[in-house]
C-alpha cells in the first residue's frame, strides 16, 4: 500500500488524465499532418490545458506527528463550528475548499491511518463553491482513524462541471499522511471535518495546497510528546 501511493506522488501527471491527453494528442497531430492549422493549434491549446489540468506535483508533507494537511488545493470558503450527523454524530470544525479549474485535482490524505468507513452518495452538480452543494451534490466520504481515537472525516464534492470522483481506496485500507487517494475532475469541492479541539490554522481565504499546508494541531498529549 505504502510503495504504490509513494509512486503515484512521483507522477508529474495523473493517470486519470492519459485518457483525455493521448487521444487530444493524436487528434493535433492528425489536424496538423491534414494542413489544418487553426484546427491544429486550438487542439493543441486544448491538450496543454487538459495536461495543466491533471498534473500531480510531489508534495513532501510537514514532519510533525500532530499536524493535519489539507487534503485539496484550492480556496478556504468555509471555516465553522458544524454537526456533522452522517458519521461522526457530533460536533465539528467544517473547513470547506473550493477547487477550481486551475488548481491542481489531485487529494491527499490529511492524517496518517485507516479508512475506516467509505460512503458514496449520488446526488446533483450545484455550483461547488455554493454552500446548498455540500448538501445536495454526488460526492464521497472517507473516514480516517490514526487508531487512537482522533478520527478525520473528509468529503470529496463533484461541482457543476465535475463529473466524477476518484477514490483508489476502501474501507480497511491504510493511508500515510500526504498520500494520494483520489481527485475529481474539472472543478470541485472538499471538506474536512475535525474534532473541535484541533488548534485550526486556516481561515477563509486561504489559498491551501495539498499534502502541504497546515490545516491545524492536534492537541493531545500523546502527539505532543512524540514531536517532542
Amino acid at each position: 500500500m505504502t510503495s504504490m501511493g509513494n509512486r503515484r506522488m512521483n507522477i508529474p501527471v495523473a493517470r486519470e488524465g492519459y485518457s483525455f491527453i493521448i487521444p487530444m494528442a493524436m487528434a493535433s497531430l492528425f489536424l496538423g499532418l491534414m494542413g489544418w492549422g487553426y484546427l491544429a493549434g486550438v487542439s493543441c491549446a486544448l491538450t496543454i490545458f487538459v495536461i495543466y489540468f491533471f498534473r500531480s506535483p510531489n508534495r513532501i508533507p510537514p514532519s510533525s506527528e500532530r499536524s493535519i494537511v489539507s487534503p485539496a488545493d484550492g480556496k478556504v470558503l468555509e471555516v465553522t463550528s458544524h454537526l456533522e450527523n452522517r458519521f461522526l454524530h457530533r460536533q465539528t470544525v467544517k473547513i470547506s475548499i473550493f477547487m477550481s479549474l486551475f488548481d491542481v485535482h489531485v487529494n491527499r490524505s490529511p492524517v496518517a491511518g485507516k479508512v475506516i468507513k467509505r460512503a458514496y452518495y449520488p446526488g446533483k452538480f450545484f455550483p461547488a463553491n455554493t454552500h446548498k452543494s455540500s448538501l445536495l451534490n454526488e460526492q464521497n466520504a472517507l473516514l480516517l482513524s490514526s487508531g487512537d481515537d482522533f478520527e478525520v472525516l473528509f468529503v470529496q464534492v463533484a461541482g457543476i462541471i465535475a463529473r466524477r470522483i476518484v477514490c483508489y481506496f476502501q474501507q480497511g485500507d491504510l493511508l500515510e499522511k500526504g498520500q494520494i487517494f483520489g481527485m475529481i475532475r474539472f472543478g470541485s469541492r472538499l471538506d474536512v471535518f475535525l474534532d473541535p479541539s484541533v488548534d485550526i490554522r486556516v481561515r477563509v481565504g486561504d489559498h491551501v495546497k495539498a499534502g502541504e499546508t497546515i490545516l491545524g494541531y492536534r492537541n493531545d498529549k500523546k502527539t505532543k510528546d512524540q514531536d517532542q
